[in-house]
């Protein structure tokens, strides 16, 4: 058996969530192995509108086992809210189908008030955290100081918790001071530390093998998208982990001859959250259209994203970089509310015109090379099958399929579940 991958290959927000969902029926365990509560998935399920920050988004599922892997970052006081929300709102027995691995590292409260005082340090240069307390918890991982969710089995952990606390608290003067009520974010969080233990933690590397050989079906669940990946996305303007496909093996515990198919989203436009460079962002009136049309606030932080054309130099690097065997083409109905339509071929910069990013698309001044789309002034309700799209948004899918020599096997024409058309 093999594990099958679902990962964003733009700056995020690409709608994973939905497709985890669509797909997760198949599936027998959904395993998320990258990121933190960072990551918004939405998904819009019977007429309401569900966010899942760190949980699994094949929850709704009744036969699904969901895996937080041990690339997860976890913070116990969103995770106990995440897990009663659903419990309540969304009817969702949760059991023990919600897995921990014990390898999974804690947020402690100290590590989000570093973060914001490490953004606030940055003025001008700030990079847009969700100040989550993610970055400070994998600087801790990558320095051994962490603490791991398999920790509150062992004897000692309070005087570990105090020894990484006083560590931040260190650290905490060289920053300015920012206002953190410490005491009551400790309280919230042994709170959540308590719902946590309540939770079903497993090795999750011996769980997800074993899985395997008894002929279980695996979905990987990614957050963010690969050009937030720490090493090959727009450095320093990235997320903490590596969101690409290689992230699934060292985030979950599996070899990389398990990894099946690697199912790419992207959305028909591109969209940003917070810093970092965009070469195709409409900062017009144009761009605040696809904003408003397109829903475009963050899931996690409702911050206004910023809103572009179709980037192919971008698309077709990240299909390099995760291998992606198929993609799902989201948010294609949007555009059908424009005057007209983009996509970026090239790119034009160092006095020619190329399909490759620079090695610092910070730094190196680029200008995307559009071809003009003919809108097709309408909305896509009621589509159940590819050929029954407008010859505009059939002609759009192809020819960006053709570009980017990867197969375009799903198109989401609205936000509900019933919304994907199948190829």
């Amino acid at each position: 058996m093999k594990v099958d991958v679902i990962l964003g290959l733009q700056w995020g927000d690409e709608g994973k969530g939905k497709v985890v969902d669509c797909l997760a029926e198949h599936y027998d365990i959904v395993a998320r192995f990258q990121g933190g509560p960072n990551a918004g998935h939405t998904l819009h399920l019977q007429g309401k509108k569900h966010v899942l920050h760190t949980v699994p988004s094949g929850i709704f599922h009744p036969h699904i086992v969901s895996l937080i892997g041990n690339g997860v970052v976890v913070d116990p006081v969103v995770l106990q809210r995440e897990v009663e929300q659903l419990e309540h709102q969304g009817n969702v027995a949760i059991g023990n189908r919600l897995l921990v691995a014990r390898k999974a590292h804690l947020i402690l409260p100290t590590h989000r008030w570093l973060d914001m005082a490490s953004e606030a340090h940055k003025g001008q240069e700030q990079i847009g955290s969700t100040l989550k307390g993610i970055g400070p918890t994998y600087m801790d991982k990558t320095g051994r100081n962490g603490l791991r969710v398999g920790d509150l089995e062992q004897p000692g952990f309070r005087r570990r918790y105090e020894a990484l606390k006083r560590k931040h608290l260190d650290l905490l003067r060289l920053y300015p001071t920012i206002p953190f009520d410490l005491e009551a974010a400790e309280a919230e969080w042994f709170a959540g530390i308590a719902s946590l233990q309540s939770l079903s933690l497993v090795d999750g590397e011996y769980y997800l093998n074993d899985a395997l050989r008894q002929g279980k079906r695996i979905l990987a669940e990614g957050a963010q998208g690969a050009m937030l990946d720490i090493d090959f996305g727009t450095y320093p303007f990235v997320t903490s982990s590596n969101t690409i496909s290689a992230g699934v093996c060292t985030g979950l515990g599996i070899a990389p001859q398990r990894i099946g198919r690697v199912i790419g989203i992207a959305k028909a436009y591109c969209t940003r959250v917070g810093g970092g460079p965009f070469p195709t962002e409409l900062t017009d009136a144009l761009g605040e259209r696809l904003r408003q049309v397109g829903a475009e606030f963050g899931a996690t932080t409702g911050r206004p994203r910023r809103c572009g054309w179709l980037d192919l130099p971008q698309l077709q690097y990240t299909v390099q970089l995760t291998g992606a065997t198929e993609l799902c083409l989201t948010k294609l109905d949007v555009l059908g509310h424009l005057p007209h339509i983009a996509v970026a071929t090239h790119y034009f910069y160092n006095g020619s015109q190329t399909t490759q990013l620079p090695f610092d698309l910070c730094e190196t001044p680029v200008t995307p090379v559009l071809k003009n789309y003919p809108s097709w002034h309408g909305n896509l309700d009621g589509v159940g099958r590819f050929e029954d799209l407008p010859p505009a948004a059939r002609r759009y899918v192809e020819e960006v399929e053709a570009l980017l020599g990867v197969p375009i096997r799903m198109i989401s024409t609205g936000p509900a579940r019933e919304q994907l058309l199948v190829r």
